[in-house]
């Protein structure tokens, strides 16, 4: 099971109570107060783990507590502070304060409607493997009664309760880190070439939407160089309103340099390569306009196919000023030259964007690779 959104609910634990305790030892009058503070509550911390891809272990623990803090006694001692409660999340998490859900009466009739999740922006990103972010603090503990001594109160039976921890709802969503993305339309070939270039082995099938999530595979080139590609669920038209499989992972490539449109140059599926081009690039730019202006290439796939010769003359003179590649990802035709070009832009002519982070590479070749 793949999940890259989920609601959770985060309480970091309480501090402990501070001890009323009196020293009492013989041959030591008058001993005064000795009670001890307690221990500060556990706090609840994300870290971004490049041995996790997505957020599934979340989906069986929604409910996250960290333990709290333990009470102070006598002779000064104080409790032992609760450990924190370490929540491996995938790199490329995103988290937003999220609204509680309704309150129920007790016939089950929601009481109070909470106001919908409409996230706006992330109080943390956790781009870099080992990034950590404090979600809920945990509660200062509270103070033995040796602090409330004076020369006008000798016996001071005064204390305080530790902290409550903080807590709230919050709402994680995983954005796939990777240098370049395939964008096409079900059936394109998306699957196929990424298995040839890499080694990743997504599922391959003739029927459509057999994707069904983000796969992320790594490309070697030489000199020890490598970049993540990522292979998006195809998308049709209507996808920025919802439409199909695809509109849940549109999100997926947002933090691409480069995206690669797929289309099928033979037209096995009915449709015309050029049409399936401007669909897509319009889809993108609805759902998010800068993703239009990103640098974007053509890969022409099926070029094996009877037909795809000519349509792939009708790309390159409707779509003069973008390059395009053409493949045959079935047969490797091509693959050397596509694995070239993306080398070229990828190491050579895009300096002025920040490359993806060797972090983000290794939990990609890790998730997706044998």
């Amino acid at each position: 099971m793949f999940v890259d959104r989920i609601k959770i609910f985060a309480q970091a634990g309480s501090g402990g109570r501070g001890c009323v305790s009196f020293r009492r030892e013989k041959f030591v009058p008058k001993g005064g107060p000795d009670g001890g503070d307690g221990g500060r509550g556990g706090d609840v911390i994300l870290r971004a783990d490049q041995h996790t891809d997505n957020l599934t272990g979340l989906f069986y623990e929604p409910i996250i507590k960290a333990k709290n803090g333990v009470h102070g006694q006598g002779k000064k001692m104080h409790g032992r502070s609760a450990p924190a409660k370490l929540v491996k999340v995938p790199i490329g998490t995103l988290v937003y304060p999220a609204a509680a859900p309704p309150q129920r009466d007790e016939n089950g009739d929601v009481a109070e409607m909470s106001v919908p999740d409409l996230p706006s922006e992330p109080i943390a990103d956790l781009t870099v493997d080992g990034d950590e972010f404090v979600l809920c603090r945990g509660g200062a503990g509270g103070k033995g009664n040796v602090h409330f001594k004076s020369s006008r109160n000798r016996a001071p039976t005064q204390y305080t309760d530790g902290e409550e921890g903080e807590q709230g709802h919050f709402l994680l969503e995983l954005r796939t880190m990777a240098d370049a993305g395939l964008v096409g339309y079900p059936n394109a070939g998306k699957s196929t070439l990424l298995g040839k270039i890499s080694a990743a082995h997504p599922k391959v099938a003739s029927y459509p939407f057999t994707t069904l999530h983000p796969v992320i595979g790594i490309v070697e080139f030489g000199d020890y160089r490598r970049a993540s590609i990522a292979d998006i669920p195809g998308l049709i038209e209507g996808a920025h309103r919802n439409v199909g499989l695809g509109h849940d992972f549109l999100r997926h490539i947002t933090r691409c340099r480069l995206l690669l449109f797929v289309v099928d140059a033979a037209g096995t599926e009915g449709r015309h390569p050029v049409e399936d081009i401007q669909s897509l690039r319009r889809e993108v730019d609805l759902y998010d306009r800068r993703l239009s202006e990103r640098p974007w290439l053509i890969i022409a796939n099926k070029m094996d196919v009877p037909g795809a010769e000519e349509n792939l003359r009708e790309i390159r003179r409707r779509f003069a000023g973008v390059e395009v590649v053409a493949v045959a990802a079935a047969s490797r035709q091509g693959i050397d030259e596509l694995k070239a070009r993306l080398e070229d832009w990828l190491f050579k002519i895009d300096k002025s964007l920040p490359a993806a982070s060797k972090a983000s590479t290794q939990s990609a070749e890790i998730a997706s690779t044998d």
